[in-house]
């Protein structure tokens, strides 16, 4: 389990590294401000250094200071090229808090990347359950759950034999394993 979620952490930091960009004032920037860096520090994991490096990555995807859902599909499905992605990377989109147009930009990208790659236990199951709670009722069904199991499954594609009714199976497992 340890070394899934290592393989993972990197897979969604490799994923997020191809992610980019932000305008200030009209005008490109390839440096966060001193403000910024500060303000970003307090609010993630990473040092000033990978702040800017991350941020640099993000300029170089997302041009237009934000990162639209099918960007952030598009780069998903270069790291996940065995089954389908899109479904797991809409979902996950959907879990950064959206700017009024619908777009992310490099601080909800990097406050979320800090939480998935570095954040406590407590602070990854929060974006987790935020991930699957789709209606953001507080509560889990059993719809929702399956929802995200089945994402991920379609994400491995062929990559593993799963047998008949599995995800079924995994998801009242789950249900079953939360409720003793």
């Amino acid at each position: 389990m340890n070394t899934d979620h290592h393989s993972l952490q990197h897979a969604y930091a490799a994923i997020f590294e191809k992610v980019g960009a932000s305008y200030r004032d009209g005008k490109r920037h390839s440096k966060l401000t001193a403000d910024e860096v500060a303000e970003l520090t307090q609010l993630t994991h990473f040092n000033p250094k990978e702040l800017n490096q991350w941020y640099r990555g993000f300029l170089q995807d997302c041009p237009s200071g934000s990162m639209m859902e099918e960007e952030f599909c598009r780069i998903y499905r270069q790291y996940f090229p065995f089954g389908s992605s899109d479904i797991l990377a809409s979902l996950i989109f959907k879990a950064f808090p959206p700017e009024k147009d619908g777009t992310v930009g490099f601080k909800q990208f990097v406050v979320n990347l800090s939480v998935v790659l570095r954040g406590s236990t407590d602070e990854t199951l929060k974006w987790i359950f935020n991930l699957m709670d789709r209606d953001r009722d507080g509560y889990l069904s059993k719809d929702e759950v399956t929802r995200l199991v089945d994402a991920i499954y379609k994400m491995v594609g062929n990559m593993v034999e799963l047998p008949p009714n599995s995800l079924q199976n995994r998801v009242n497992n789950l249900f079953l394993n939360a409720s003793e």
